[in-house]
């Protein structure tokens, strides 16, 4: 098999904003410290980037400015999800067209497509546009799991090229491996089963931890490259109260209320989320000084 084309820790970018306005200088702020800790990727527009609250000109301005900016240095794979398939395709379309490297592309949600509906719709869309799409499986968000079946599937065309699996069920990468021949990137979408996922067999994570904590969680992955496995656990062990305190609150609220305590955005998130409660803040600010972020 192939190397993987996307592995290793890939950020879910948050979407900082200010005064109801996406803050571009915030916004290339925190990705080059992304890329300054050594990040192999970087996710803008997905869920953790607020995708579902963002205007369409938005959405193509943050992904514009992602792709400029990282100028190559790490992947850059665009958030392109969409309830409808053809608003999919041309977010798939435009993210081409900027110089994006691949598309993340989630389960439609609401409308809770049957299993043929889905391999329908995401064979339409790496028919229409010839970039690497990865599945995005988070049932607990959309309504909809991905089966198994339907992602081996889907694996069989040549533009779909792995899957970041967020139901934090190891059995998952198992059966992937066993059953999918070809080279298929396995990225977990779990940072709290990170470390057991690498362990089953995958490829890395799209991490929301990351925003705030990208030098523990890439030495995370490093360890478990190298067979430190030791090591890996300690970092596990030193991260896993974040990984939890970061979804305390609707995210990405907490991420954003970490990062702004250390002065790199506003907390300021879109309705209808709401900014971090007041009983949470206690547990993150705790939960970072236990990663010895703060």
């Amino acid at each position: 098999m192939t190397a993987p084309l996307f592995k290793g820790v890939i950020t879910a970018l948050i979407t900082p904003l200010r005064d109801g306005n996406v803050d571009t200088a915030a916004f290339e702020r925190l990705l080059e410290r992304q890329i300054a800790a050594g990040v192999h990727g970087v996710v803008p527009v997905g869920t953790t980037g607020e995708s579902a609250t963002l205007h369409p000109q938005e959405h193509q301005a943050v992904v514009e400015q992602c792709v400029r900016i990282a100028a190559g240095r790490i992947r850059v794979i665009a958030g392109a999800g969409a309830s409808a398939t053809d608003k999919a395709i041309d977010m798939v379309r435009h993210a081409k067209a900027v110089g994006a490297d691949g598309a993340l592309v989630v389960t439609p949600y609401y409308n809770r497509p049957s299993q043929e509906g889905l391999a329908l719709h995401y064979e339409a869309i790496a028919d229409a546009v010839q970039l690497p799409v990865l599945l995005y499986n988070v049932p607990g968000r959309t309504g909809v799991d991905l089966a198994n079946e339907t992602a081996a599937r889907l694996a069989a065309h040549p533009n779909v090229v792995g899957i970041k699996d967020a139901t934090g069920d190891m059995t998952r990468v198992s059966w992937m491996r066993a059953n999918i021949a070809r080279q298929f990137d396995l990225i977990s979408g779990d940072d709290g089963s990170f470390l057991g996922y690498l362990a089953h067999g995958g490829h890395g994570v799209i991490s929301v931890t990351s925003n705030v904590a990208p030098e523990g969680m890439v030495a995370l992955y490093d360890a478990v490259m190298a067979g430190d496995l030791e090591t890996a656990r300690l970092w596990q062990d030193r991260l896993i109260a974040l990984h939890k305190a970061l979804f305390l609150d609707n995210s990405p609220s907490p991420t954003k209320y970490a990062l702004s305590k250390l002065g790199l955005c506003a907390e300021d998130v879109r309705l209808p989320l709401a900014p971090t409660a007041a009983s949470a803040r206690p547990h993150i600010d705790r939960a970072m000084s236990d990663a010895g972020i703060v």
